[in-house]
């Protein structure tokens, strides 16, 4: 590879975010590390993203956008990229999040020293203070997936780890994704994915620099946002369920314990909280048949769930 050879190609979806989609597309041009490509993926954007992306392309070569006439999907939108990666490596971000300047230079440098199948860093909420968005701190769960520093590790050595569940945090080596792709058609898409690069890889490297400042949008339009809305509601659980049994599989009872112990922390109670005044009867019973699912698993004692917790739950 020479020196001018893409190391790496970063995937950037994007749908209705023409007010977010520069600082995204900045981000990118200003990192460290140069030898990047980015496919940018306008999923049927109503507004001026395709626009935005389009023209990102002509006046940069390393970029390369691709329009969908109707919105087919976040998933949708990294799977087709994904046909179309041709670099040893490769990310992603969405398109309304930013990359801090040093995060290509930083992932691809772990990679290049441990020749792990994929690298984690930390990331951080920025919200809206009436004039710009502001990062926040490293949240709790973060840091326990990725600090300190671990270079080739396992989901076995290192459980806690399966708490960074988003796609837009890693690099990973293109084989990887062979036979691996999003599902499409539903939200939170991404955590399925995550838990099964964890228990497929034959090592991967955590790091605790922050890499990525993920958007909590003022207008509340981010799909994390949406959580009252049954549809979300039946994504989010599905997303949920469907990393602890592949954990299950994959026989890591740790990290089963570790992930039980952030969902009944973090996950569950504004769910419960949401449950009790929500208009449809539908809700309250999804989310009690979802507490009863993990009551019920032989994981839950060693989760160590706080007292107080359990008993939210119990509404």
């Amino acid at each position: 590879m020479t020196a001018a050879s893409p190391l790496v190609t970063v995937i950037v979806p994007g749908r209705d975010i023409a007010g977010f989609a520069p600082d995204a597309l900045d981000s990118l041009r200003a990192q460290t590390e140069r030898r990047w490509h980015a496919i940018l993926v306008d999923d049927g954007s109503r507004d001026e993203t395709g626009a935005i992306f389009r023209a990102a392309a002509e006046d940069d070569p390393r970029f390369r956008h691709i329009a969908h006439e109707a919105s087919r999907g976040l998933g949708a939108a990294r799977n087709v990229a994904l046909d179309l990666v041709d670099t040893p490596l490769v990310g992603f971000l969405d398109g309304d999040d930013e990359l801090t300047p040093t995060a290509l230079e930083r992932l691809t440098n772990t990679l290049a020293e441990t020749g792990s199948d994929f690298v984690a860093g930390a990331y951080v909420r920025t919200r809206f203070d009436g004039e710009r968005y502001v990062p926040g701190r490293v949240q709790p769960w973060v840091s326990a997936a990725t600090d300190p520093e671990r270079l080739a590790t396992t989901i076995h050595e290192h459980p806690h780890a399966g708490s960074n569940i988003v796609a837009w945090s890693k690099i990973s080596r293109l084989e990887l994704w062979d036979d691996l792709r999003f599902p499409e058609g539903v939200a939170y898409e991404d955590q399925i994915v995550a838990q099964t690069m964890y228990t497929r890889a034959r090592a991967f490297d955590v790091i605790p620099d922050v890499v990525v400042r993920w958007r909590l949008r003022a207008d509340g339009t981010s799909i994390t946002q949406g959580k009252a809305q049954l549809p979300v509601l039946r994504d989010y659980i599905g997303a949920l369920r469907g990393g602890i049994r592949i954990l299950h599989a994959a026989g890591a009872a740790e990290a089963v314990s570790a992930r039980l112990e952030l969902i009944l922390a973090m996950d569950l109670p504004p769910l419960v909280d949401i449950a009790r005044t929500h208009p449809d009867p539908e809700y309250a019973a999804l989310v009690s048949s979802f507490v009863a699912e993990l009551e019920a698993l032989p994981e839950f004692d060693r989760a160590r769930p706080d007292p107080r917790i359990t008993a939210a739950l119990a509404w």
